[in-house]
């Protein structure tokens, strides 16, 4: 039950909120300014209104579940944020990737979503709420030797847009936030993967204009923006990335060959 001013009273589901992006977004509809420590359970006894439901979004039945002991506890379904998700370890080229592991990251990245959101848009509709999906900035313009990644995040943006046209009739509005660099438990453990974790680290840092990262706290203001205020607002992708996307900048690779134009003397 979310319980800041700006979404009072409602009840939103968010999946993967045990830390990171999903500690913040949970943290944003609470209302909460406490710290709390790593998992659920912490956060479900910390932050009023906060039930924690332990659930693997790539099992239907845990999905079914989901939904209905939150009906069964608030009577009620305002908001679905589908931010359960993963990113492989970096540098993974495709010829390193089995069709296996793609077919896994796929089966939570999107089918989980996909899954959350045909169990819980009954309710959406009879409350008129909306969901919000994570997808990512690197969807939209790519990301080096993370095929997959790249893949699953692309078709859940496009999965928003397309929902949003289908759940329009309803009044349930569909839109994702693509988020930058947020400085989470799972960037740390990808920089602590590459040979350099310091020097990946600072490379994050200095992809935003803003020389800095963003913190899940900032990707949860934007979630609740999207439920309470952005009433107008169906089938969007809201950068939250301190403007990693914009501006020029070196794109091509340590041994790319290079063609530069000549210059005239």
């Amino acid at each position: 039950m979310a319980t800041g001013t700006r979404y009072a009273g409602k009840v939103v589901v968010v999946t993967g909120g045990a830390r990171g992006i999903g500690a913040g977004i949970v943290r944003a509809f609470g209302d909460s300014s406490l710290t709390a420590e790593s998992g659920g359970r912490a956060l479900e006894r910390e932050l009023p209104g906060a039930v924690f439901i332990l659930c693997d979004v790539t099992r239907e039945d845990d999905v079914r579940t989901l939904v209905s002991e939150t009906i069964r506890r608030f009577g009620r379904l305002d908001c679905v944020v589908n931010n359960a998700g993963h990113h492989p370890p970096f540098q993974q080229r495709p010829e390193e990737t089995s069709t296996q592991e793609f077919r896994q990251l796929l089966e939570l990245n999107v089918l989980g979503m996909y899954t959350l959101t045909k169990l819980a848009l009954p309710h959406l509709r009879k409350s008129q709420g909306n969901i919000i999906n994570i997808s990512s900035l690197v969807g939209a313009i790519g990301q080096a030797q993370a095929v997959p990644y790249v893949a699953s995040k692309g078709a859940v943006t496009a999965m928003t847009k397309a929902l949003a046209l289908d759940e329009s009739p309803y009044g349930v509005r569909v839109n994702c936030i693509s988020p930058g660099n947020i400085w989470t438990p799972l960037w740390e453990e990808l920089a602590a993967s590459t040979p350099d974790p310091r020097a990946t680290i600072l490379e994050g840092t200095l992809a935003q204009p803003l020389g800095r990262m963003g913190q899940p706290a900032e990707v949860g203001a934007a979630a609740v923006f999207l439920a309470s205020e952005a009433t107008f607002c169906t089938g969007i992708e809201l950068f939250v990335t301190g403007g990693a996307e914009l501006g020029f900048g070196r794109k091509a690779r340590r041994g790319t060959p290079v063609d530069a134009p000549d210059i005239p003397s």
